[in-house]
């Protein structure tokens, strides 16, 4: 299944036209209770960008579906792990901006859902075999990742999830 979505939503008026597009999700760089209102009344998915547990408080209680943590570079690892101590199990916790394929595996023993690249894989100029074969490198150490974890988790554990 595929999820179309946009991001840098900034206003009411781009929830209406990601929603007229027949697009679901709607990503921004920050916590905009209007934003965020509107997604949830047009029935779209909202994750709003989030930089402290305070913002990611409001945004869950203006109803957000998830959390963008934004930017990554200033959200290390330690950071995701202490607000997974806090915040409800279970909420979809997203690390954009700044993930490595070298840091994604240290995100998710964190606690990360899971994340979002941008320039990590497109950047103007390159060209579009560069941008495949960066996004190739970010899908197959995510793929290892997750059969690592598979591998060493319990039978009796995989089989209660």
């Amino acid at each position: 299944d595929i999820v179309v979505g946009a991001g840098t939503v900034l206003s009411p008026s781009d929830v209406e036209s990601v929603s007229a597009a027949g697009a679901v999700l709607v990503v921004s760089p920050n916590m905009d209770e209007t934003v965020i209102r509107k997604t949830k009344e047009l029935g779209l998915i909202s994750l709003p960008g989030v930089c402290t547990p305070t913002e990611a408080f409001a945004a869950l209680r203006h109803g957000a579906d998830g959390l963008k943590a934004f930017p990554g570079e200033q959200l290390p690892p330690k950071i995701i792990k202490a607000w997974r101590a806090v915040l409800p199990k279970g909420i979809c916790l997203m690390p954009v901006g700044g993930v490595t394929p070298e840091s994604m595996g240290d995100y998710l023993e964190a606690g990360a859902s899971g994340f979002g690249v941008g320039t990590g894989v497109f950047q103007a100029g390159l060209s579009p075999d560069c941008c495949q074969a960066k996004a190739k490198e970010f899908v197959n150490k995510f793929r290892a990742l997750v059969q690592e974890r598979c591998a060493a988790e319990p039978a009796a554990k995989r089989l209660k999830t």
